[in-house]
């Protein structure tokens, strides 16, 4: 009868245990997906609310907008990373700042900027200072800007900056902004 007992409890802490270790999966799943959703919709609302300003560039320089927007989405970790935050560089950057001015304990060595959108100037700006920028400009082969970018020395992760970029690029299908019908013919010659 004790050893009836003893298993009946035994069974009861394990059906605890169970139980718990059961709510605490789901816990943490429901918490994994409201964090997976969460980075996409900011995802979904950065490539919102740049978007425009890529597809603007392209238009006025050739320079494809995936490129563009593919690039500030990895440098910047679509719109959540301090340099964005505090200095509305989407690019990585590097130059000066006010951050010291301002009597905080975060240090940068990145450019900061008076808006998002002249971030997204500069960059294009840069770009356009390449001596292959002729030769690509109106091109709307993603990879080969890259590649141009790589070998220019952009990113120093090379062949993985590459990659991240590309693979951003096809996820979110940015590819679609770089249609021909964005380009105005001023830029095809």
């Amino acid at each position: 009868m004790q050893d009836t007992k003893r298993s009946i409890a035994i069974s009861e802490s394990n059906v605890t245990a169970c139980k718990r270790f059961f709510f605490g999966c789901v816990f943490i799943c429901c918490l994994f997906t409201s964090q997976l959703l969460s980075a996409q919709h900011s995802t979904s609302s950065y490539i919102r609310k740049y978007s425009p300003i890529s597809v603007r560039l392209m238009e006025e320089t050739g320079v494809p907008a995936s490129v563009i927007l593919g690039v500030a989405m990895l440098e910047s970790g679509t719109g959540t990373s301090r340099n964005v935050k505090l200095l509305k560089n989407h690019f990585g950057i590097v130059g000066r700042n006010s951050l010291g001015k301002l009597k905080t304990k975060y240090r940068s060595r990145y450019k900061q900027y008076e808006t998002d959108t002249a971030s997204y100037r500069h960059f294009v700006k840069l770009l356009m200072k390449r001596k292959w920028f002729r030769d690509m400009k109106g091109n709307m082969e993603y990879a080969v800007w890259l590649k141009h970018m790589d070998h220019g020395g952009y990113s120093s992760a090379g062949h993985v900056w590459i990659k991240r970029v590309s693979d951003i690029i096809r996820r979110y299908k940015l590819y679609k902004m770089d249609k021909e019908d964005h380009l105005t013919s001023t830029n095809k010659q």
